[in-house]
């Protein structure tokens, strides 16, 4: 029987896995797996070897601080492939962990397959790592387009297969009726899926809400949580008094939620792109430490976090930053962004012209499930 081991390092790449790995199973149910994953690896009857939440790790000062901790988790899991002796290693994301994790895999047993799914992002940062990367990695499945050149010069195996967030889903339709109030209009809030990303995101969040509330109580306010910090979440919006506040993790009624909702605040990442293919209009929020983000800014080379001003090279989805990442700033260009329809309008225009521009013309994850099954067939 052929093995694969799914290596991920935090929730989204978790999530993204599983799209891929549910896929694989229809096509070839005779596999055997082991991962290091989280709660959608492991709903697909899939043994994670240890906690996700143990080498979840946000800003370079977090990193170093538990740098021995995630030493030992590097060597433990590189020991646990290498004793699984899998076919192929799917690794998702994550570069830091599971790339490193990776070259110490091919350097023991050459033997295996080495398939990473979400390219680093050496557009932004550190290109020089795929003149690295080339040494170890069989083949890069990319989310997009433009990042096929920068594999393509160093002959790196690698094909674009698109991002499974801005494919069109196939939900069990749930009636929202019983979960929120009809008279009042939802605002989406994803305060980031990493316990440190949430105790730095979730407290400004509550006081937009507070300052929400004070000239507008016709809002229901729905915070979008992973099953990893959804009662961390839940216990935080208790110690306040505010009653129009629900905070959801099941993954159908999330998608709903969002596609009935009149706005969306949301941490920088991946997850705007869902929001944007949702129509959802946005802003998007993110605070570093001050010492995260001086060494952030002297290694980037964007002007932009946001993937689609990214792309765009000027702001579609206003960012606010570190200094501007807090309540009042959040409260100011939402009510802004509400009070005038056309600006929604325009964002929302660009967003899908970008959008449009990056898609795959197949499934994401069917076409990722169809290139690890290939590498099985002798």
């Amino acid at each position: 029987m052929n093995k694969i081991f799914i290596l991920t390092g935090e929730p989204s790449g978790d999530k993204l896995a599983s799209t891929v790995i549910s896929k694989l199973k229809i096509n070839n149910p005779n596999i055997e797996y082991l991962s290091v994953g989280g709660t959608h690896i492991k709903k697909l009857g899939i043994q994670s070897i240890f906690d996700l939440k143990d080498i979840t790790f946000l800003g370079f000062t977090s990193v170093l601080f538990n740098i021995f901790k995630i030493k030992k988790k590097i060597n433990k899991t590189v020991d646990e492939i290498v004793k699984f002796n899998p076919d192929i290693l799917f690794s998702v994301d994550s570069p830091d962990f599971t790339l490193r994790v990776a070259e110490k895999v091919k350097n023991i047993n050459n033997n295996i397959k080495t398939i990473h799914y979400v390219a680093p992002q050496v557009w932004v940062w550190r290109k020089n790592r795929v003149k690295k990367i080339k040494k170890f990695i069989d083949h890069m499945l990319l989310l997009f387009s433009f990042e096929k050149k920068y594999f393509d010069e160093e002959n790196i195996k690698n094909t674009f297969v698109g991002h499974p967030l801005i494919e069109k889903k196939d939900n069990i339709i749930t009636t929202l009726d019983n979960l929120f109030s009809k008279d009042k209009k939802i605002i989406s809030l994803f305060p980031g899926s990493r316990k440190s990303e949430t105790n730095v995101l979730l407290p400004i969040l509550l006081n937009f809400i507070k300052l929400m509330n004070i000239k507008n109580l016709d809002h229901s306010f729905v915070f979008h949580a992973t099953d990893e910090n959804k009662e961390f979440i839940i216990d935080e919006v208790k110690n306040t008094n505010l009653n129009n506040i629900d905070v959801i993790s099941d993954e159908n009624i999330k998608d709903q939620v969002l596609s009935n909702s009149i706005f969306a605040v949301s941490k920088s990442g991946t997850i705007s792109l869902q929001i944007s293919s949702a129509n959802i209009p946005s802003i998007i929020i993110y605070k570093l430490s001050f010492i995260n983000f001086m060494i952030f800014k002297l290694l980037v080379n964007v002007k932009f976090a946001n993937i689609i001003n990214i792309i765009n090279d000027k702001e579609i989805i206003p960012e606010l930053l570190q200094k501007e990442c807090n309540a009042e700033e959040i409260y100011k260009t939402v009510t802004y962004f509400l009070k005038n329809p056309k600006l929604i309008e325009k964002q929302l225009t660009d967003c899908k012209k970008t959008l449009e521009g990056i898609k795959s013309k197949s499934s994401s994850s069917g076409e990722a499930a169809l290139i690890l099954n290939n590498y099985l067939i002798p």
